[in-house]
């Protein structure tokens, strides 16, 4: 970062909390060109206060979506940043610090299983208070569109470009058939309000729990997305049985809470799986263009989890299976095949 800016950062943070001084230090970057700061006066009644400036450079971001959707969530009842300040010419917001430990900082340094229980079952109180407060109209709609332009990131980024692969005109008809299929599925959903990143990276420890960040791409969409967002987490992994209880714990709490989650849960975890198999396929292709086109190699790592989910859920329903076999071919694994007499 350009020395001017960081100083542009400090000088406007100072004059938003009205002090000479103060320490400023990095609190964490995303995917994308946003970058947070952890400030904290040195003087004044705010000495010993921490407070997070968002950095969002004007010519690649817009502070306004996270402006408004800060403030439908807040309305919800869940736990957000407060904005305090906001240059939107620079660029620049002044938040709450909600903290900086992550669910998942704290989930992988728990012994107590009760840790993880105690959190995930927070974060389901959260997102059904969100979605009871979805209405139409008010956020972007997770339409046919940009669900299409998420799932053709695979065949632009993992395919084309990480893989170095140019699929046949028999492959390219496959994937288009099992997209329409996976499309089918997740527009025929209820839909609500969906954050869009509910994981583990985006959801704090504090006071209540969750403190939910990196909402400003939150869409009116598909009712199990975040769902399938932290229970097939790129960042940690849950065994099905557990996935199961937590994913049932929130089918319970939704249909009492009046929310239009299907009759059977069977016919619930099936759209789960599907809306997982959407997501997976996008972030493989996001995780890709991350680092060939943006130089961030840290998601690389994260890529076999992310591909051990969609291979899964591929291999369970026959209508996905169509992809597994283009996945094989891709990774030029030996198909075998057994006969029985």
């Amino acid at each position: 970062m350009a020395v001017e800016r960081l100083q542009a950062i400090q000088d406007w943070a100072a004059r938003a909390l009205g002090v000479d001084a103060l320490d400023i230090a990095p609190a964490s970057a995303d995917a994308s060109f946003r970058r947070y700061f952890r400030v904290s006066p040195l003087q004044g009644s705010a000495k010993g206060r921490n407070y997070i400036v968002m950095d969002a450079p004007t010519a690649h971001e817009d502070c306004r979506p996270f402006i408004a959707v800060a403030q439908l969530l807040g309305d919800a009842g869940v736990h957000v940043p407060q904005v305090l300040a906001q240059d939107l010419a620079q660029g620049f917001l002044l938040l709450t610090d909600l903290g900086d430990i992550t669910y998942l900082a704290a989930l992988n340094a728990a012994a107590d299983p009760g840790v993880a229980r105690d959190l995930y079952l927070a974060s389901n109180d959260a997102l059904i208070r969100i979605q009871q407060a979805s209405r139409p109209g008010v956020l972007p709609e997770y339409d046919r569109a940009l669900l299409s332009r998420e799932l053709m990131l695979f065949p632009e980024w993992y395919v084309g470009k990480h893989l170095g692969t140019v699929l046949s005109d028999a492959q390219t008809a496959t994937l288009n058939t099992v997209f329409e299929r996976i499309l089918a599925n997740t527009l025929a959903q209820p839909q609500v309000y969906v954050h869009r990143d509910w994981h583990s990276r985006n959801l704090m420890v504090s006071e209540p729990n969750p403190g939910i960040l990196d909402f400003q791409d939150a869409v009116y969409g598909p009712i199990t997305y975040d769902l399938a967002s932290i229970y097939r987490d790129a960042y940690i992994q849950w065994d099905e049985e557990q996935q199961l209880d937590w994913v049932i714990r929130y089918w319970e709490k939704a249909r009492a809470a009046g929310l239009p989650v299907r009759e059977d849960f069977g016919d619930f975890w099936r759209d789960f799986e599907w809306m997982g198999a959407q997501r997976h396929i996008k972030v493989l292709g996001i995780f890709a263009r991350l680092y060939h086109r943006d130089g961030k190699d840290g998601y690389l790592k994260d890529m076999p989890l992310v591909m051990h989910y969609l291979r899964r859920v591929c291999e369970r329903y026959v209508e996905l299976k169509p992809l597994l076999v283009l996945l094989d071919g891709l990774e030029h694994r030996e198909v075998k095949v057994g006969y029985t007499f």
